[in-house]
């Protein structure tokens, strides 16, 4: 373990300027705080948090004193250029979202691109999220997977994303709110994936904690008639692969082509139909 002593120092590596930490901070279970995320959040300059009252609920617990501010999708581009600032003149930054860890669905991409390009060192200070805690409950292969975060709530963005998710070779991983969490299963259900085997992760780490499997059809009907509290996290096994003749492979390409996609689309889509690249590039190209 570092010692504070050793991280401060390596906070004013590189020139004097200072260091921006990526925090992860428990998801629920406190028990889940590194010592070293304490340490980091002790000896640096700032923390920077989403919710500063959520956060400095969190630091008080630890005992950390550090000075908290806001950085959330609102002040992100107001922000960004004054935290540069302060890490050039040496000082180092913790970065924490509310929950988890940051960067994941949450606000500090900004800020994490500004330093690289300001030669800024960016330091991951690893620890409890909710994606990869879903998947590892999830009992589904994760050599590999997708995250998809929240999905859109409406439109074609919703559309592509479904269609992108059913087709999915590989383990999905999403949020969901729970209040739309049998719309969104409804919606997977309908474009194809109602038999695929699905997890819904729920309240992860907490009290009441709870993985609930089925097959996506069979947990739409569950949480149409109960409706789930808290936070959760859907995880979907990924569409099998089977035969598909250069029939229907063409048939496919001729719709996606008449709706105005362009073959590199019609590409992508033949290939998660399991056509080989070869195929599907000829295909998508004589179409």
């Amino acid at each position: 373990m570092s010692s504070t002593k050793e991280i401060t120092t390596r906070a004013k590596a590189g020139g004097g300027a200072g260091t921006l930490y990526v925090v992860s901070t428990p998801i629920g279970n406190l028990g889940d705080m590194t010592f070293r995320a304490v340490e980091v959040l002790a000896s640096a300059a700032l923390v920077i948090a989403e919710d500063t009252r959520h956060s400095r609920r969190l630091l008080d617990h630890f005992h950390i004193g550090t000075p908290v501010s806001s950085y959330h999708e609102h002040n992100e581009a107001k922000e960004t250029p004054r935290l540069i600032a302060r890490l050039e003149a040496g000082e180092s930054i913790a970065l924490i979202s509310d929950a988890g860890t940051p960067l994941i669905s949450d606000p500090g991409s900004r800020l994490a691109r500004a330093a690289i390009d300001a030669g800024i060192q960016v330091v991951p200070v690893p620890g409890a999220s909710s994606v990869m805690a879903a998947l590892v409950g999830s009992g589904l292969p994760l050599d590999r997977f997708a995250f998809f975060g929240f999905l859109p709530r409406k439109g074609s963005e919703r559309k592509e994303a479904i269609n992108d998710l059913v087709t999915s070779r590989t383990t999905v991983v999403l949020f969901e709110a729970a209040n739309r969490l049998a719309a969104t299963l409804d919606d997977l259900a309908t474009a194809g994936a109602s038999d695929r085997v699905a997890i819904v992760a729920r309240e992860l780490t907490k009290q009441f904690e709870e993985f609930k499997r089925g097959t996506v059809v069979e947990l739409q009907h569950f949480y149409a008639e109960n409706e789930p509290r808290g936070e959760c996290a859907l995880v979907i096994a990924g569409a099998e692969a089977r035969e598909v003749s250069e029939e229907e492979l063409s048939s496919a390409a001729r719709e996606l082509r008449a709706s105005g996609k362009e073959p590199r689309e019609v590409m992508q889509h033949l290939a998660s139909l399991g056509a080989s690249r070869n195929v599907a590039y000829r295909i998508a190209h004589s179409t």
